[in-house]
């Protein structure tokens, strides 16, 4: 339980203050008023809680700076709430499935959980810590292994899909409202006085809608990149490939096209100026790999040519040299105006593809350019997988006429308790990026909010919240449904 230490200080005047006022009734930080704390507080987060939290965990760390905590944990097993964690995996969700060799977008320490240093227990894994960041490999491995060094391996059911979250008709006073079908392999039900939506947006990737997108040759994972270079379908003899996104993960694929020299067409709807571009929010020394790709998309981009010639010449053909034209912000002498085997298309969308494995690409002011490719990568995102809820969940979200996104319709929840709004009625919660946090460092403010909101309910209701052993296959408890 965190609990605000009695030495506690904070770099931000306002907090501090606030914390002093907080000091002098010796309570928990779940049972503390949290929208007074929050009140103020600016970060990079537009949850609150989450701004207060990472505040409180890390002080200052966005100015690199490594202020003590004013927290102090302590192991009080009479505050457990009774919980249930299912997930289709192991502990860690979608970090399983993410390329081992590539590094974290956050800082390590951005990505650990209360309790459990993540650098002390990387160094003692296996490795000094020679960057800031980690690889995905080595979180998933930290979060399997914290469920077990925190004893919690009895509150997760992994290897489970859960097919419908319903609410109980005729619930009596007190009952549980929720009841969860879920099946693999054995089907069982349970019963649940509350239930947290965590399953992440990881499952279902994002389509173009376009003509020829169900072709062999289209993919829409990065896994499928890597499981096409590990067959050896790809080198630098072969046609180029095209990344469809301007995104991190396109960006991973563009950089594993060109380390094996493959030439890469890299199509995206955005400016290379545009400030919501991830890449022009992205620290340059922190990220030198996402750099260089914002360097190639900038100084690598496609001139057309004039009329009648409107298709893009094949990249790693040596008799056309004019293939790799600088953009007009560069000069042919400039040591970086030239990545060979690269070529942007800014502000360009996907018209079509077709089984020839042409793809027709159309700028925004209309002009068409057809390219040749061997592979094409869409990468723009993804849907989660909310078919356990009536229409998909999408009565949940911000706008309950589009279907559920992390970034254009999220969930709509209480900013201090995480409920979801449009729930019929009390005990459903949601948190991290179905309510559009995407980032380990501030999802973690959306448990603090949950976790503050059940305490608050257990005081006033004046009821313990047991779990009953499983009968029948049924049993009480609260739900975290969560593959994240």
């Amino acid at each position: 339980t965190p609990y605000l230490s009695p030495e506690a200080s904070h770099p931000n005047p306002l907090l501090h203050s606030k914390l002093g006022r907080c000091l002098t009734v010796s309570l928990a930080l779940s049972v503390q008023d949290l929208e007074y704390l929050c009140e103020g507080l600016e970060g990079r987060s537009s949850n609150p809680v989450a701004v207060l939290f990472d505040s409180l965990l890390l002080p200052d760390s966005d100015f690199g700076l490594d202020h003590t905590s004013p927290l102090e944990w302590r192991y009080e097993p009479e505050r457990a709430i009774p919980h249930l964690v299912l997930g289709k995996g192991p502990p860690g969700g979608a970090w399983h499935a993410m390329e081992g060799s590539m590094l974290t977008l956050s800082l390590a320490n951005w990505m650990e959980l209360p309790g459990l240093k993540l650098k002390d227990w990387m160094r003692e894994k296996r490795r000094n810590v020679r960057n800031d960041r980690a690889t995905p490999a080595e979180i998933a491995s930290y979060y399997q292994h914290y469920v077990s060094q925190m004893s919690l391996e009895q509150s997760f059911a992994c290897g489970t899909t859960v097919t419908s979250v319903t609410r109980q008709p005729g619930n009596q006073e007190g009952g549980p409202p929720y009841g969860s079908a879920v099946s693999e392999a054995v089907p069982f039900s349970m019963l649940a006085h509350n239930v947290v939506l965590a399953t992440g947006t990881h499952d279902i990737p994002a389509r173009l809608g376009v003509e020829g997108e169900s072709l062999p040759y289209v993919c829409h994972s990065f896994w499928e990149l890597e499981a096409a270079i590990s067959r050896g379908e790809l080198d630098q003899s072969s046609d180029p490939v095209l990344v469809v996104g301007a995104g991190l993960t396109a960006a991973d694929a563009v950089l594993a096209a060109h380390h094996l020299n493959t030439p890469v067409y890299h199509a995206f709807r955005r400016s290379v100026t545009d400030p919501g571009l991830i890449f022009n929010q992205l620290p340059k020394l922190l990220y030198p790999e996402y750099h260089k790709v914002h360097q190639m998309m900038t100084q690598q981009q496609y001139q057309p040519s004039p009329p009648p010639q409107d298709h893009a010449q094949n990249l790693h053909d040596p008799s056309t040299p004019s293939s790799l034209p600088p953009s007009s912000s560069t000069t042919p002498s400039s040591p970086l105006s030239s990545y060979t085997g690269y070529l942007s298309f800014p502000r360009y969308r996907v018209v079509a593809l077709r089984p020839d494995r042409k793809c027709i690409l159309e700028s925004d002011s209309g002009q068409r350019t057809v390219v040749q490719i061997s592979k094409a990568l869409v990468l723009i995102g993804a849907h989660p997988n909310l078919s356990f809820l009536g229409d998909n969940g999408r009565s949940l979200g911000v706008n309950p006429n589009e279907p559920i996104t992390c970034r254009r319709n999220p969930i709509e929840v209480d900013p201090f308790t995480n409920k979801v709004v449009a729930a019929d009625g009390p005990g459903m919660y949601a948190m991290g990026p179905l309510v559009g946090e995407n980032f380990v460092r501030f999802l973690k403010g959306g448990a603090l909010a949950i976790a503050s909101d059940l305490a608050k309910t257990q005081r006033v209701g004046g009821r313990e919240l047991t779990t009953d052993r499983w009968v029948d296959r049924q049993t009480e408890a609260e739900v975290c449904d969560g593959d994240s």
